[in-house]
């Protein structure tokens, strides 16, 4: 049970910490991405390693996520936070300042990355972890919806503020994302409510894998975040925007820069109307509905030649893809044990990861062979028809109300 059972969210001590963390947390972030990319590629001109940071950040998640989720589960999660964006923090004051040394070697650079990417490994599955230790069943739906408008408005706010910081400050923005780090890591540490599990199982494989088995013994844990898998696996599109922009809808790179604004707006928005009005509909139905709409947007964006409609069904993909998160994440932490939900959560969030990564590769490689538009709508159409088979495979997924939640 929550240490905050019956305080609103606007009162609620230990969310404002916790969403200030997220905030901070996730803008450093962007900033980092932002930064780090533009100059590593004014210092070598090499697109290849732009590819490279990506890279350096993800394979530690890759290869932590095991481990990073066991701790989330064995150490108090605030020190999780607070340890976590410090490093970060004094990560971002070594990256400034090997920029600013004016050294051309980038395999610093990339060290230092793989060491954010580390941090970061470790900071996910808490921050997944964390938030039904601190706010009511209750209230739970929306508090998510708090949190991931908060991390929205960091997405489409961190690379804008990231650019004009560029250009005023140049290598001295990673001082700035240090200062973001560090008040991420500020407020993971006030928050009062002890978030440390008690109960110790002995290690071996049974507790390194109870995020797996805990997931394949829950039937709609496993089918929530199995059927996300593959609907951001198959209809992800925003690795392949620029073909739209360039060579579809022709209207270059403002139009691409609207293209990729908007899926985040939509998301925006309905993550807004959740928080003000809360979940309208069953859980279930609502979810795999909220699927279904992803894969029909989709469609239409794929068959559009007319930029309004592309735009349009950009927005109505973000805002459903909003709507199946918070479902799913309410689910999944709902209906997994404290003790276990850091393992489940750096389960979760590999599969996140890995899906969006792999997506990008998926139209890519499928657009070589079959046209982009022709690989936008089948993973539109792949994506509706796991909806109808996860529908008959998953019956406790679709028979779901909100109060199973």
């Amino acid at each position: 049970m929550s240490t905050q059972d019956g305080v609103s969210l606007a009162r609620n001590r230990d969310f404002l910490f916790f969403i200030a963390s997220r905030g901070g947390s996730m803008a450093g972030f962007q900033v980092l991405a932002v930064a780090a990319g533009w100059h590593v590629y004014a210092r070598s001109q090499d697109v290849l390693n732009l590819g490279l940071i990506g890279l350096f950040m993800f394979l530690p998640f890759l290869l932590l996520f095991l481990v990073a989720g066991l701790v989330a589960d064995m150490v108090d999660r605030r020190w999780i936070l607070g340890i976590g964006n410090l490093v970060h923090a004094v990560n971002m004051l070594a990256l400034g300042a090997w920029f600013l040394s004016g050294q051309s070697a980038l395999w610093p650079v990339f060290a230092l990355l793989v060491v954010s990417g580390s941090a970061q490994a470790f900071l996910h599955p808490a921050q997944q972890a964390i938030l039904p230790g601190i706010v009511s069943r209750a209230e739970f739906p929306r508090a998510v919806a708090v949190s991931s408008s908060v991390t929205t408005v960091a997405q489409l706010g961190g690379p804008a503020l990231a650019g004009l910081l560029l250009a005023v400050l140049d290598e001295h923005i990673y001082w700035v994302a240090s200062g973001l780090y560090l008040v991420a890591g500020i407020g993971g540490a006030l928050i009062r409510a002890r978030l440390h599990i008690h109960g110790r199982e002995p290690f071996g494989p049974e507790l390194l894998f109870g995020g797996f088995r805990h997931i394949a013994r829950t039937p709609e844990v496993l089918g929530a975040i199995s059927i996300d898998l593959v609907a951001v696996l198959f209809g992800g599109v925003m690795g392949i925007l620029p073909v739209y922009a360039q060579d579809i809808l022709h209207v270059g790179p403002l139009g691409l820069g609207v293209m990729r604004a908007t899926p985040a707006l939509g998301a925006l928005l309905v993550a807004l109307w959740l928080t003000r009005f809360g979940m309208p509909f069953r859980a279930g139905p609502g979810f795999l509905w909220s699927i279904a709409v992803f894969g029909l947007s989709i469609l239409v964006f794929a068959l559009s030649h007319v930029f309004w409609l592309s735009v349009l069904a950009l927005a109505v993909y973000g805002g459903s893809d909003m709507i199946s998160m918070n479902i799913r994440q309410t689910l999944v932490q709902m209906r997994t044990p404290d003790a276990l939900r850091g393992r489940v959560a750096a389960v979760n969030g590999v599969c996140i990861n890995a899906s969006n990564q792999l997506g990008d590769f998926r139209a890519g490689l499928m657009a070589a062979f079959t046209g982009t538009p022709a690989t936008v709508a089948i993973g539109g159409a792949v994506t509706l028809g796991v909806v109808a088979l996860w529908a008959r495979l998953f019956p406790q997924l679709r028979q779901m109300e909100r109060a199973d939640i």
